[in-house]
């Protein structure tokens, strides 16, 4: 692609990665026939070419409009163009650029930007998610039923870990949401590690990764996210931690682009760029492990497995959970179109309810369509979406495991670490 960068751009280093970026894009359009706005919408604007040649005209001197954030607030970030491009395209990438950009140059509407304040304000903090959360379980009876199915169901007490010391060390990753919503899917991770001689670390100093600001395009608070989690895990790795380990892919996803982000940062360019390389999804620890006898409970057998945009075309790691869970003797059912996006993604589900409905009623028509007896995921949004829409258990794939495993060793409810 030819490009013509307006002189600030040029001279700046987002201007710069924005211009490799938009360089190695041939037009080819391969892109369009896998993306989920583009096939609800048939609009080329709200395709990934279309919003590639949108944020091109801002970086050589068009004025953003609001027409041109509508198109790009209705991008997923999903990534399935990554995956599908021949080209190698970094569209993740250049999205944030284009949407910073675009946020700083207009003025969104006072209700829009109050809700992504909001959103800012109390996603990121488990505490105030729990505190949210138990005024809605209290006030559930008076609520819309439509908003009322949207809360997460309680959980019991398989949520507290306890293991012994071990010799090899992890760090757990707990976030902010997952951590207040679904503590078990840590639990089950700490459980099924200390099967294999692996101790689980919680470090409580540690955070959201910083995936929400960066997505709502307020970049500096991301980095000021990604630098208290840096200087929370770091102690722990000089003494011998051998990994950061994830269970919600779409964290995952956003730990191993600290190296890019704070690239620039002299302070915290180098320890990034270790973190990066030592952040593991859960499904990468387990996928060589073995475990004798397990028992898969009869009423958990049939799996409808949901594979996360951030797992399959973030991390590149498509079809590693479905061979764990088909290795231990569940049964995973076909799922058509695989490859396309529940609706959920980070915040979406809540700035583009209409769009995100569309979407999580095609995935779950697909899921269901084989009559699974529970929907397993690997992304907390993912699995708070889908069951939103269903009367299936939905749950993360580690449960299942832990599920299996549970005959091989007791149930430690013992006080957490």
């Amino acid at each position: 692609m030819q490009t013509n960068l307006s002189e600030p751009y040029r001279q700046s280093a987002q201007g710069q990665t924005a211009e490799a970026i938009l360089r190695a894009c041939v037009h080819c359009g391969f892109c369009t026939a896998t993306c989920p706005t583009y096939q609800l919408l048939g609009d080329e604007l709200d395709g990934p070419r279309g919003r590639i040649y949108q944020i091109k005209q801002i970086l050589e001197g068009a004025q953003p409009t609001a027409v041109t954030r509508t198109h790009l607030d209705r991008c997923l970030s999903c990534r399935s163009c990554e995956t599908t491009c021949p080209s190698g395209v970094d569209y993740g990438r250049l999205l944030d650029i284009g949407r910073e950009i675009v946020e700083e140059h207009t003025q969104r509407p006072f209700l829009e930007k109050l809700q992504r304040q909001a959103l800012r304000t109390i996603l990121p903090y488990p505490q105030r998610v729990s505190a949210l959360l138990a005024f809605a379980y209290l006030v559930k009876p008076l609520l819309p039923k439509t908003l009322a199915r949207k809360l997460p169901a309680q959980q019991g007490n398989r949520y507290q870990w306890s293991v012994k010391p071990q010799a090899r060390k992890v760090l757990a990753f707990e976030g902010c949401v997952q951590a207040a919503v679904t503590p078990s899917t840590t639990a089950a991770l700490a459980r099924i590690l200390h099967q294999l001689g692996i101790e689980l670390v919680r470090v409580k100093a540690a955070g959201c990764c910083g995936a929400v600001s960066q997505h709502l395009a307020a970049s500096e608070a991301a980095l000021n996210f990604m630098r208290r989690n840096i200087d929370a895990w770091w102690p722990h790795l000089e003494a011998g931690a051998e990994a950061i380990v994830i269970s919600a892919s779409g964290c995952g996803l956003m730990l191993k682009e600290y190296g890019h982000l704070l690239k620039h940062d002299p302070l915290y360019a180098t320890k990034a760029q270790t973190i990066s390389a030592l952040a593991k999804d859960s499904s990468e620890l387990l996928a060589t492990a073995e475990f004798s006898h397990p028992q898969i409970p009869e009423h958990l057998k049939k799996v409808a497995f949901h594979s996360p945009c951030t797992l399959q075309h973030g991390l590149k790691l498509n079809g590693v959970v479905e061979g764990i869970l088909q290795k231990l003797g569940f049964e995973l059912v076909p799922v058509a179109d695989a490859h396309l996006c529940c609706g959920s993604a980070g915040t979406y589900s809540i700035l583009q309810a209409e769009l995100s409905q569309q979407l999580l009623s095609n995935k779950l028509q697909a899921l269901q369509a084989s009559q699974p007896q529970v929907i397993a995921t690997a992304n907390i949004g993912c699995q708070l979406h889908l069951a939103s829409g269903t009367k299936l258990r939905v749950v993360h794939w580690l449960e299942l495991v832990d599920q299996a495993l549970a005959d091989e060793y007791p149930l430690n409810n013992g006080s957490d670490q």
